[in-house]
């Protein structure tokens, strides 16, 4: 029987690897360096320092944020659309809005589309608004526009007809007869994707999936070929964007479901914990080599919204509510009108920090963090990366400090300081503009840089009590391990919510939870449990924005109603006399998938001393100057050790500094909690 699962995170600077052993319940980690111009090759470095028998695992599980990069470097394949004629604009007309931090920068210029005005065709053929055909599709036409795309080198095509999230009939002939005709062309229809009105929304959604498809697929072939050659034999799975994970061969089909496959384990993870640990009210924070992600969670659940931006495009696909800012171990710092700014360029694997050595020559967080001490040189991964702390200094001193006429620290704590404000920034996003108070969350730090930054950012925010779960340079990828197999459906559905819309609405439930029930049958093992969650979106009639209700089993739209009114309440503070109506209709299906569970820590036996290796001089915020700090070992500490800051304490893969107003203990599972000291 096969006894391993593993799962695989690619950031940008590291790939994270962490093997889960179900015979003994024990887990391992390793670490390699992201290899961008050939990704299997870092993953299958990782795998190789993890020292797994992959003829012995049952589950791989991987996490990437390729189809993402590829839309925001715009680094996509060629790309047409195929759409109604007359309506081979749509992509580009959009909303017609300006981005709100653009507003009033009047020399503001939208990006030139992803698919040039020459690559998008129109063709005859009509479905009205409720999905009866007006117009024959002209298959002649359709054919005839394939051919000129594939003429031109496009490699991948997007069908998106009017009113098809009714009526798919017109789409799915159209990729049919394309498929047929030219097999190399990757086809996407967006009623495949999302069967969600507003016709650019859509158009936009199958325009990014066809964007990224070849590559996402051609990533995915060499992988599972590397994984064969070195022996696996089990099931490959990829996350989703909302959580969750699907078979390879899903995710083949519609990559765009992944595009924040990475953040989205992260977040999975901590949900988990924070059931495991009692943990309402959760802020996440994921610093990575290249870039933060911030997100809540409420009751173990992360928020997840059913329409994301991507680059300058809207997709219709769930996905987690996460805030993403170019900020981490990465980031490059410099000097911009006598002003320092942090990112989002970052120095990522190649050639990385200065102190590593590679040929980096723009000073990183990385090189900050050990200038100002909260690194040491021989103990830095586990020993397997050598700093050069003279390098880091001088281009500290050369790119930052000199042309801000300030010292080194000076210059190393202010690349932090920044770091700290736009964090606090996208904390704020997240919780004050939407009616939360950041106070009453618990902070949850993880990725190689989380412990190392987030202390200063809970000082910043007030936050009482901030968590470093065990092993957090690869928490990303233990999430995964947590993850059951999802899939989502939505079906638009406009519809007043009164008594005669409970038949419709249930037939129409019925339909999406077999459907579902279908899809979960195909990617799980027989037996699998399977759980259904029926979703309603509604919003007062004239309004825009809907909210998002939980249908329990049995409820008539009536509760429905007056559960609406309560959220609609809670939310903005009033709710409206008025008639309701449904918009759209969700189910996520899951196969409840088994999942290890948290480690439980041995009591300490001895004093906090013994885990004190020593001390070093580093930089205290509180004091803006350095100041002795002790050193502890992590794998020293026993459940119930509690220390004072200032205080670093390192493990092989990342740091956690404690400063001189925080304290810590250490909880049951191992894991550290950092509070503030009393007054």
């Amino acid at each position: 029987m096969k006894r391993y699962r593993v799962a695989v995170d690619i950031g940008g600077t590291f790939v994270d690897s962490i093997l889960f052993d179900s015979e003994t319940g024990t887990t391992r980690l390793a670490k390699a360096s992201t290899t961008p111009d050939e990704p299997v090759r870092g993953v299958l470095a990782a795998l190789d320092r993890l020292g797994v028998s992959l003829a012995d695992t049952e589950l791989f599980v991987h996490g990437t944020t390729l189809g993402l990069n590829a839309v925001i470097e715009r680094r996509g394949v060629e790309t047409g659309i195929i759409t109604n004629a007359g309506f081979r604009d749509i992509f580009e007309i959009g909303r017609a809005d300006v981005p709100a931090a653009s507003m009033y920068d009047y020399r503001y210029q939208r990006e030139q589309p992803i698919v040039k005005r020459r690559n998008r065709f129109g063709v005859g053929g009509r479905m009205d608004a409720r999905g009866n055909e007006v117009e024959p599709l002209d298959e002649a036409a359709v054919l005839a526009a394939a051919g000129t795309l594939v003429e031109a080198g496009i490699r991948s095509v997007a069908i998106c007809f009017l009113h098809s999230y009714r009526n798919p009939a017109h789409e799915e002939r159209a990729a049919q007869i394309i498929r047929e005709a030219y097999p190399q062309l990757a086809v996407s229809a967006s009623s495949a994707i999302t069967r969600e009105y507003r016709e650019y929304e859509r158009t936009a959604t199958a325009v990014v999936d066809a964007y990224i498809n070849p590559i996402f697929n051609d990533y995915v072939g060499r992988l599972e070929n590397g994984l064969v050659d070195a022996g696996f034999a089990g099931k490959l799975l990829i996350m989703r964007s909302a959580g969750g994970a699907m078979t390879a061969e899903t995710a083949r089909q519609a990559p765009i479901y992944t595009v924040l496959s990475g953040p989205a384990g992260g977040l999975i993870g901590a949900g988990q914990l924070a059931k495991a640990i009692g943990r309402d009210r959760v802020l996440t924070l994921d610093y990575g080599g290249t870039s933060l992600d911030a997100a809540v969670i409420e009751d173990g659940n992360p928020l997840v919204m059913h329409e994301a931006p991507l680059a300058d495009l809207p997709a219709l696909i769930p996905i987690f509510d996460i805030r993403c800012i170019g900020a981490g171990g990465g980031s490059i710092g410099w000097v911009q009108e006598g002003l320092l700014q942090v990112g989002p360029q970052s120095a990522g694997s190649q050639p990385g920090p200065i102190a590593y050595g590679k040929g980096g020559t723009e000073p990183t967080t990385t090189d900050a963090a050990l200038i100002l001490g909260f690194l040491d040189p021989a103990t830095f991964l586990g020993g397997t990366v050598d700093l050069d702390v003279p390098a880091a200094r001088e281009g500290m001193k050369t790119r930052v400090a000199d042309p801000l006429g300030i010292d080194i620290d000076r210059a190393a704590a202010g690349i932090f300081d920044v770091l700290v404000a736009r964090t606090a920034g996208a904390i704020r996003e997240i919780t004050v503009e939407r009616g939360r108070d950041p106070r009453d969350f618990s902070m949850l730090a993880f990725g190689g840089a989380g412990p190392l930054i987030a202390p200063l950012i809970a000082r910043e925010v007030n936050n009482f009590e901030m968590i470093v779960p065990n092993s957090p340079a690869v928490f990303s990828a233990w999430g995964m391990l947590m993850s059951d197999i999802v899939t989502d459906i939505a079906l638009t559905q406009l519809r007043l919510l009164e008594p005669g819309a409970q038949e419709p609405v249930e037939t129409a439930f019925a339909a999406l939870v077999e459907q579902a029930r279908e899809e979960l049958e195909g990617q799980s093992t027989p037996g699998t449990e399977h759980r259904f969650l029926k979703l309603v979106e509604c919003r007062y009639a004239g309004q825009e924005h809907a909210l998002e209700i939980e249908m329990e089993e049995g409820e008539d739209l009536a509760a429905l109603r007056q559960r609406f009114d309560a959220l609609h309440r809670e939310r903005y503070g009033h709710a409206i006399d008025g008639p309701v109506q449904i918009v759209t209709l969700r189910v996520r299906a899951s196969a409840v998938m088994a999942k290890p569970t948290l480690p439980v820590l041995s009591p300490a036996r001895g004093p906090v001393s013994e885990a004190e290796v020593g001390s070093r001089e580093a930089f205290c915020f509180a004091l803006r100057a350095r100041t002795p700090f002790a050193v502890y070992d992590r794998t020293k500490l026993g459940a119930g050790h509690a220390f004072e800051g200032p205080a670093i304490v390192e493990e092989g893969t990342t740091t956690t500094v404690v400063h001189s107003d925080q304290s810590v203990t250490v909880d049951e599972h191992g894991h550290l909690i950092i509070r503030r000291k009393s007054a």
